[in-house]
């Protein structure tokens, strides 16, 4: 150990592009354990351009675990593993001075390979834009705070809107279910006054266009609440799978 650095081999999932077949690349660092993870892989990406090697590709943005957009799998775990942060928030004191680190992105059809270690979530966005959404009435509507609603249900609702939509949960199922997040979705507006309008449409209309982008289905394996970086609930998938039934039962004139 040099100074107070940690010396670590890397294990780097390199693709060159979606259809490329890709493989582990070593490389090996002295780190500052007050590190983060993704300032690591910034400084490896330093020492690959000043030798005109192509850096490897990750992604990030905020940088603070509100983004969601830094997922990676790190010795097999979304995220790494120290629970309820994001990739961002990891640092490199959890790791020990000699160990080998295996970093590759998330694995899930529904999330393609781009290239390296980013990957193609845009699937949560077509499950958004098929009834993440409310419908109001423009003009002399009552203010928000003004509708009644009780402590526990908006508390109850706010927990579920936490979800920062990463895909750790896709990334930890077996099945690659997404489950978790569109539960989580269809809870936050089912459980307001705000979300009644289009509480059975909605449903309906997320569940079908997370199977048709080839999502699993659940494993009941609670991985994806233990992953989550949010800590969320699987209770929502259990809510989610209520209202689904109910849509279908009204959608079908059944009584429940």
């Amino acid at each position: 150990m040099s100074g107070t650095n940690l010396n670590l081999k890397l294990k780097v999932w390199r693709q060159a592009s979606p259809k490329s077949v890709g493989a582990f690349v070593d490389y090996q660092v002295s780190v500052s354990p007050d590190s983060s993870f993704l300032e690591m892989l910034d400084e490896i990406n330093n020492n690959l351009e000043k030798n005109n090697q192509d850096p490897i590709v990750f992604e990030s943005d905020c940088r603070e675990g509100i983004c969601g957009t830094c997922g990676l799998v790190i010795n097999g775990q979304p995220h790494g593993p120290i629970p309820r942060i994001a990739t961002c928030q990891l640092h490199m004191r959890n790791f020990k001075d000699g160990e080998t680190i295996y970093v590759e992105p998330f694995r899930a059809t529904a999330f393609p390979v781009i290239k390296d270690l980013a990957v193609d979530r845009s699937a949560f966005d077509k499950i958004i834009q098929a009834g993440g959404y409310i419908s109001v009435n423009t003009g002399g509507v009552p203010d928000a705070n003004e509708i009644p609603i009780s402590k526990e249900i908006a508390a109850e609702a706010f927990d579920s809107a936490a979800c920062i939509g990463c895909g750790a949960c896709v990334a930890a199922c077996k099945n690659s279910s997404a489950m978790l997040f569109v539960g989580a979705k269809v809870s936050q507006f089912a459980l307001l006054p705000q979300g009644q309008p289009e509480r059975e449409k909605r449903v309906e209309a997320m569940i079908a266009k997370m199977d048709e982008l080839g999502f699993g289905a659940c494993s009941n394996t609670y991985a994806c609440e233990a992953e989550c970086p949010k800590g969320i609930s699987v209770k929502n998938i259990a809510r989610l799978n209520r209202e689904f039934v109910k849509a279908k039962l009204k959608s079908q004139n059944v009584e429940a």
